[in-house]
């Protein structure tokens, strides 16, 4: 039997042991869930939005374990871990309560001897294929939104994270749902695949890299399914003439960093008005400079270390490629340890006033930032669409009209103002260019984990005719 090994990113330990699943063995899960779904179909949505609520407690109680689990498999700082388990018991809640109105029938309007309306119908079994820099949080996006919908789920989690999956198969079970409803799977990439070709297989649902998202497009463009991608991101900011630039630095800061940067919609471009550049700087690097590397495990520490072995390298490469090329490095840059320990590169900030280097044009899947001063709103708007990805962009400002002006014309998913990186989970959350396609999250994303059904009855007359 193989054994997926993961290592601590901060005491490079093994922080867990877990066998690998066989393709035997995901088959079989596939025909098992697959029957579990299909009794599960039956039930009202009141009492899916009565599981996925006892679900969220479940997983609440059990917070200590499973965010020290997350935290030693892929370094966030233990106090984030816990956030990230009430995030998703919030985000469950939402869609329950959500999902009596979405996934009602719609009765269209009145028409003499017909009967029209539109059902929303389980699509069978969603196989959600999860990464690991928000194991739970883009997870329960997917799998309680699948659940609520009538559909039963295979959740194949990133191998950085794998004890991630069994967490939510636990609560599920201790929710009383049916069993194998829910059901975890540790897979390799060819079994993974294959699973696509099965037909209970209604829906997948990937998000991590451009490269892994088309790999899973074209496993599933053989069949009529849907896929829902959530991939890449280089978010941008745009801090205003009118911004309140002490508040736009501490968010931004927030944006960029929380996570060691490793979130896909992370403040990864700034683009600062030239009247307050120097200052909105400076104040950007003083926050820089005062996050703390250290234990993620100890309360004091505010940045943990980069989950996979080769990511500060790659990070310090990209920088070094963007000094060669004329950026400026103000402060990081270069890998770290705390106490000699972990895998860290510690908040980097770069000016970049051209665009051209990799920095600004390539993702940075860590604590780097890049920032670029433009003279106006429409210079701004400029730079943030010359780009490949378009998941979001925040606009930081005073006035509420020039921000929707100027998100009318970005080419992203979503647009912010005065804020940033973060999900509500009442919108839906979706991306476009090489950021992905689908939508997860609000009443828009439970319906897409649906299929629409019509149903046109005519109504016999009393003389036995309907009317046309």
């Amino acid at each position: 039997m193989e054994i997926l090994r993961v290592d601590d990113p901060f005491t490079g330990e093994i922080a867990c042991e877990v066998p690998m699943d066989s393709g035997e063995t995901a088959l079989s899960a596939v025909e098992r869930c697959a029957a579990a779904q299909r009794t599960w179909a039956d039930s009202t949505v009141a009492d899916r939005a009565a599981l996925v609520l006892r679900f969220a407690d479940a997983f609440v109680a059990d917070k200590d374990r499973v965010a020290l689990e997350i935290t030693r498999m892929m370094g966030k700082p233990l106090a984030q871990a816990r956030a990230e388990v009430d995030t998703l018991a919030d985000r469950a809640r939402t869609l329950a309560a959500l999902a009596p109105e979405a996934l009602s029938e719609t009765a269209l309007p009145e028409k003499r001897r017909f009967l029209r309306s539109v059902a929303r119908e389980p699509v069978g079994v969603v196989l959600d294929i999860a990464p690991w820099n928000y194991p739970l949080l883009t997870a329960v996006n997917v799998v309680a939104g699948a659940v609520l919908a009538g559909n039963g789920v295979l959740v194949k989690h990133s191998s950085r994270t794998p004890l991630c999956g069994p967490q939510f198969e636990r609560a599920f079970r201790l929710a009383g749902a049916p069993e194998r409803l829910v059901t975890s799977l540790t897979l390799g990439h060819e079994d993974t695949r294959a699973l696509l070709s099965r037909r209970e297989i209604g829906y997948v649902a990937f998000t991590g890299s451009v490269a892994g998202g088309l790999e899973v497009q074209a496993a599933a463009a053989g069949r009529f399914i849907g896929v829902g991608l959530e991939l890449g991101g280089k978010d941008a900011a745009y801090v205003a003439e009118d911004a309140d630039l002490a508040d736009a630095a501490e968010q931004l800061a927030d944006g960029a960093f929380y996570n060691a940067g490793q979130s896909c919609c992370g403040v990864k471009r700034i683009f600062v008005h030239e009247r307050h550049f120097s200052a909105f700087t400076d104040s950007l690097v003083a926050l820089a400079r005062g996050y703390l590397l250290g234990p993620p495990e100890a309360p004091a520490t505010t940045l943990g270390p980069l989950a996979l072995p080769g990511a500060p390298q790659e990070l310090v490469a990209q920088v070094e490629a963007s000094r060669r090329a004329g950026a400026r490095v103000l402060c990081g840059g270069g890998a770290a340890v705390a106490g000699g320990r972990g895998r860290f590169l510690p908040p980097t900030v770069v000016v970049d006033e051209e665009g051209a280097t990799p920095v600004m044009r390539e993702e940075s899947f860590g604590p780097v930032v890049a920032l670029a001063p433009v003279a106006s709103d429409a210079s701004a708007i400029e730079r943030i669409n010359d780009c490949r990805f378009g998941l979001t962009a925040s606009i930081w400002t005073a006035d509420p009209a020039r921000a929707k002006e100027i998100g009318r014309r970005l080419a992203v998913g979503t647009v912010y103002m005065n804020r940033c990186d973060y999900l509500d989970p009442m919108l839906p959350w979706l991306g476009i260019k090489d950021s992905g396609r689908g939508l997860s999250l609000s009443r828009w994303g439970l319906q897409e984990l649906t299929r629409a059904k019509s149903y046109h009855f005519r109504l016999r007359g009393p003389g036995g005719e309907g009317e046309t």
